[in-house]
């Protein structure tokens, strides 16, 4: 078991080493490039398309509305990533790192359009006459036969993630900040989740989304406003807190307090890092729950689907760093939620750290939701429909075990398979970019005619 460890240790710490960051911020600053800064320029009309969204068109194929495919989205990535994520980030890296984190999140735009655009492009219907995408299908439907087997690791990487980074992981960090918080047995959290869990996911992607569009906005619109109370309270720290970001994303930050120290190449990987590990660019799992959106143009699913990294990136992961970074609490020594909760708890006291956790129980029940639709994908692509049922069963019955389980190497090996994903993405993101580019142009100048 201790060679087992070692091994995944030394494969994770080349999968999110820094040849992978800079593969995955190339990459998406490539995409930036070819699409000529499109996405930065659009951030308006991807708001626009969203609110559009929320009722399917009448020529429009689909299971789901573009809005709730992107609630789907946004339940699978809007998760610990957001509150535990990015206080590991700044402990680890510093207050720079919340500044690379922004700039993963503006690239991973383009990235994340482009996940999209191709996925409901190369999309197809099952035997079951739903629609299916995602990095696999563009594989299998954009390139050349020799490429299939890309398809299938993304899939296979994608299949055995998920039952650790979108599940046990999740539940798990459930059941310890309620214990934590509220005195609620790990076991209790577990079978609560399950029966929850399996209410939901037992019924499809319509129940998936329709719970996804329910849960997702009040969840995201509830944890901005607690956290712009914390940097209400501390609004004198604001001007600072800024200082130190920028300050240290391009230089060296000393111990401080409880904190070691961070070098400038600290700061970006774990900021690079950690904002992959919350957003998801560049990891293709976002095409998968747009590719059920109805839609009859894969520019505007893109539009979309690119939105949903500005939201968890941009607007709620920078939530949770600035009041990190202007309530002090970065120094004294925590790190991951308990970071956050000193963080809420120092605006709020005696409700700060319970009103965190509520959004970390929510965060990672809607992570479950919308990993359950993307590992369930990548096993029909595998195996066929045939797969569906016994997944979801299996996927409801690991619920209570990730609760109630030491999952410090299945965390680890699910972040391994995690980045691995990314490998296959990336390839066929970058082949096929001029398909995006076409697109692309074409869906413009259509636009501006009309």
């Amino acid at each position: 078991m201790e060679f087992l460890q070692n091994l995944v240790n030394s494969v994770n710490g080349l999968v999110w080493g820094p040849p992978m960051l800079v593969l995955i911020l190339g990459t998406g600053f490539f995409l930036m490039v070819m699409l000529k800064f499109m996405p930065l320029s659009h951030i308006g009309t991807g708001f626009a398309l969203i609110w559009r969204g929320r009722v399917k068109g009448d020529e429009e194929t689909g299971e789901i509305s573009p809005f709730q495919a992107l609630m789907t989205c946004l339940a699978a990535t809007v998760g610990t990533g957001n509150i535990a994520g990015v206080a590991t980030a700044i402990f680890l890296g510093g207050p720079g790192a919340l500044f690379w984190m922004w700039c993963t999140a503006l690239v991973g735009m383009a990235t994340k359009y482009c996940e999209v655009v191709l996925a409901v492009h190369y999309r197809e219907k099952d035997d079951r006459g739903e629609h299916v995408g995602g990095p696999m299908y563009a594989i299998k439907n954009g390139l050349h036969k020799r490429w299939l087997w890309l398809g299938g690791a993304f899939a296979i990487f994608g299949g055995l993630a998920g039952f650790g980074i979108g599940n046990m992981v999740q539940v798990n960090s459930m059941a310890l900040a309620l214990e934590a918080t509220f005195a609620v047995p790990l076991w209790v959290t577990g079978l609560v989740t399950m029966l929850f869990v399996g209410m939901v996911i037992l019924g499809g992607i319509k129940r998936i989304g329709a719970v996804a569009a329910a849960l997702v906005p009040f969840m995201c619109v509830a944890y901005v406003i607690a956290g712009i109370v914390v940097l209400v309270v501390h609004a004198a720290e604001l001007p600072r807190a800024f200082d130190l970001i920028f300050t240290h994303a391009f230089s060296p930050i000393a111990a401080t307090g409880g904190f070691a120290g961070a070098a400038v190449m600290a700061a970006i990987r774990f900021g690079v890092a950690r904002g992959i590990f919350s957003n998801e660019a560049g990891l293709g799992t976002a095409g998968i729950a747009q590719a059920a959106g109805t839609t009859k143009s894969s520019v505007r699913s893109g539009l979309i689907g690119m939105m949903g990294t500005f939201i968890d990136t941009i607007i709620i992961c920078s939530i949770t760093g600035l009041a990190i970074i202007c309530s002090g609490v970065w120094t004294g020594g925590e790190s991951g939620a308990a970071l956050s909760a000193a963080a809420f708890e120092s605006a709020m006291p005696g409700v700060g750290a319970a009103l965190l956790t509520m959004a970390l129980v929510v965060f990672a029940f809607t992570t479950i939701l919308g990993w359950s639709y993307f590992g369930e994908k990548c096993w029909e692509f595998l195996v066929g429909t045939k797969a569906i049922w016994p997944f979801r069963v299996i996927w409801v019955l690991a619920v209570p075990f990730g609760a109630i389980a030491q999952l410090d190497f299945a965390w680890l090996l699910a972040d391994t398979l995690n980045g691995l994903m990314a490998i296959p993405n990336l390839v066929a993101l970058l082949l096929l970019s001029p398909v995006v580019v076409k697109l692309t142009k074409e869906y413009f100048a259509r636009t501006k005619a009309a």
